[in-house]
């Protein structure tokens, strides 16, 4: 547990201006989902490590009943308050993403930005099996993570890596190859792969 326990030290040090993956918009590769329509935003919708909640919000104001759960209480609590001044209604809660405190076929879509690159090893079954648990059946499970061409790393992923990671438990609708520029001005390389319960 003392891995995840860093992220609320990082929220409480950091000023929220200067944090790498908060870009101050929703991300344009969620944007690009709904407003593409291989999403329709209806019934119920999980925002995994929400962080400051910009996401969240947009997925509430695209019409999901969304919640929220981040591991960090200095992140959701700034989640919260940014939601109250958008005026979008969201449920957030502080939680680990690897033991989700949901019943089982609760949600229509999950949103995953950034969350599973940073789960470990050990837990990525219990982490996957979880998601799969509480979408219900032909639910959509968006996940990005870091691609291996920002250089290796434990948990940078190749194409190949996510589909024998997730193939088993879900069906693989799409999977693409980007690149985008961070908060901190960086280039950073990820996969998006749209999953679907059957």
């Amino acid at each position: 547990m003392a891995y995840y326990e860093k992220w609320e030290k990082i929220y409480k040090e950091y000023s929220v201006g200067v944090l790498p993956w908060e870009l101050g918009k929703p991300r344009p590769v969620l944007v690009n989902l709904i407003e593409g329509q291989k999403i329709i935003p209806e019934g119920k919708a999980l925002d995994l490590c929400c962080g400051l909640g910009t996401n969240t919000i947009y997925l509430s104001k695209a019409g999901f009943q969304t919640t929220a759960i981040d591991i960090s209480e200095t992140a959701v609590k700034h989640s919260k308050e940014r939601s109250l001044e958008a005026d979008a209604n969201i449920h957030f809660i502080t939680c680990n993403s690897v033991y989700l405190p949901f019943k089982d076929e609760v949600f229509n879509f999950v949103f995953d930005m950034g969350c599973f690159h940073h789960i470990l090893p050990n837990d990525r079954q219990r982490f996957v099996l979880g998601i799969r648990r509480v979408l219900k059946e032909r639910g959509h499970y968006f996940m990005v993570c870091f691609s291996d061409k920002n250089g290796t790393a434990w948990n940078h992923f190749s194409k190949e890596s996510i589909v024998a990671i997730f193939s088993p438990y879900f069906g693989i609708s799409d999977i693409h190859h980007f690149s985008s520029v961070e908060g901190d001005g960086y280039i950073r390389s990820f996969y998006a792969t749209l999953l679907v319960n059957e």
